[in-house]
């Protein structure tokens, strides 16, 4: 029997899971406590462990070019769940990782359940953890309950920062017209075994898209409270009426831009603007509005996205909406082994520590986890170097950022250390993984031997 006292993990998300699953394959007992389906969130329709709330995509999985598909690579070897859920109910996406959500989640939900160091409990965690749990990982994300988060802002004396994330509409694709619409990814790309063909496309010409620029605009929008209405939207998931406000042309040079597709029905007339739908399921029967987070009232969504060429008659499973999400200043309050200063027996993981996307957000889980065991086994468990993409993510949020403008980051090169060698512009980025994955390997082979 296991008597090592076990470590808490609050929150059943991907961070959470991920943390859950690393201390578990290192010989610990886990507690996760996941409050739905006691209390629920504005975000959830499910009570299941590791729930996609916004699209299914794990974005780029090119591990050589792009540094989240650099990181998907790392976690893979160093035994994500979420990455091998991931990989298992994989979806057509061209050359992203896209995921059936429900198997997804699925799979995540029950290797957890049926590990045997692995407790879940349903119950919500009001305010700070009792003094007794010794190691905690705080992994709420960014729909923290109100009672851990006004805890954890008296503790650090923070004011908890926040920004809106909004959720893309899904369509039923036997729904979509294609004598209008059709399939192709962008230049034909695809990830390996693909045909080229893993979007759908839904052509505008140029009054079409003037006149869809202008509905998006004066569409009626989701009203805030009072307290919300100077929270910042973050960069990378901005609500389309918000790009469609930075003038005209912006989402012709977004999510709409026409380049790399060429209209089948008609081949000789290029389309002014793309409206593009990603596979959402296993079955592909749903398919997610690339780039169309939206804050607009379900009623202004249905008139405004029938006027879409291929739309006209689709029927809309799930509608766009929008959630407040809440975030540290990690720079400020986290130590480089993501521990609250002000309290060290807790660490932070996933989206509330200012990491933004799916898969960074299970990256900060699998090191917090990783600590956590290290420190229950009373092995010290150096963080990874900083050349790998999960320490430059680490880096950043721990002391790399500015604490007086820190804002939500997806992981990207440019929070690389420079490369010691000049190189062409084109053999940076191979360059950066090669190093990042050589480091990788000496800094898992350490953990390996501290471990023995």
């Amino acid at each position: 029997m296991n008597t090592t006292p076990p470590i808490h993990v609050i929150g059943g998300g991907l961070a959470g899971s991920e943390a859950a699953w690393q201390i578990a394959q290192a010989g610990v007992p886990v507690v996760i406590h996941e409050m739905r389906p006691i209390r629920g969130t504005e975000a959830h329709q499910t009570d299941s462990l590791a729930e996609l709330v916004c699209s299914n995509s794990f974005r780029s999985d090119d591990s050589q070019k792009n540094a989240v598909g650099l990181l998907h690579e790392e976690m893979r070897r160093c035994g994500s769940l979420i990455m091998r859920a991931g990989d298992a109910h994989r979806v057509p996406a061209g050359s992203a990782l896209a995921v059936d959500r429900h198997g997804f989640s699925a799979a995540v939900q029950d290797a957890l359940e049926n590990h045997p160091l692995v407790t879940i409990d349903r119950a919500e965690v009001a305010g700070l953890p009792p003094d007794d749990w010794d190691s905690v990982i705080v992994a709420t994300g960014p729909l923290t309950s109100p009672a851990l988060s006004e805890a954890v802002g008296q503790l650090t004396g923070e004011g908890s920062l926040a920004f809106f994330d909004a959720i893309a509409p899904i369509v039923a694709k036997d729904s979509v017209d294609m004598s209008i619409a059709w399939f192709q990814s962008r230049y034909d790309k695809s990830a390996p075994g693909g045909d080229g063909k893993d979007y759908l496309n839904c052509p505008m010409t140029k009054t079409q898209y003037e006149a869809f620029i202008a509905g998006l605009i004066e569409g009626e929008k989701t009203d805030f409270k009072e307290w919300e209405k100077d929270t910042p939207y973050f960069e990378g998931c901005l609500p389309i009426e918000v790009m469609a406000e930075r003038g005209p042309e912006t989402l012709r040079y977004g999510p709409m831009t026409p380049v790399g597709l060429t209209n089948p029905h008609q081949p000789d007339e290029k389309p002014y603007a793309v409206v593009q739908l990603r596979q959402d399921n296993a079955l592909g029967t749903l398919y997610n509005m690339v780039g169309f987070q939206t804050k607009l009232k379900h009623g202004a969504q249905k008139t405004l996205f029938a006027t879409i060429p291929g739309l006209e008659n689709a029927t809309f499973v799930r509608l766009g909406g929008i959630h407040r999400n809440t975030f540290l200043n990690s720079p400020r309050l986290l130590d480089e082994r993501l521990r609250l200063k002000a309290m060290p027996r807790l660490r932070f993981a996933g989206q509330v520590t200012g990491v933004e996307g799916y898969i960074e957000s299970a990256a900060v889980g699998l090191l917090a986890g990783r600590f956590a065991a290290a420190a229950r086994n009373d092995d010290a468990a150096d963080p990874p170097p900083p050349t790998t993409a999960l320490g430059a993510l680490l880096n950043h949020i721990t002391w790399g950022a500015d604490a007086k403008t820190f804002q939500p980051m997806n992981v990207n090169f440019g929070l690389f250390p420079p490369l010691e060698t000049r190189t062409k512009r084109k053999e940076r980025k191979p360059a950066y993984a090669r190093r990042a994955l050589d480091d990788l390997a000496t800094w898992l082979g350490g953990v390996k031997e501290a471990a023995e």
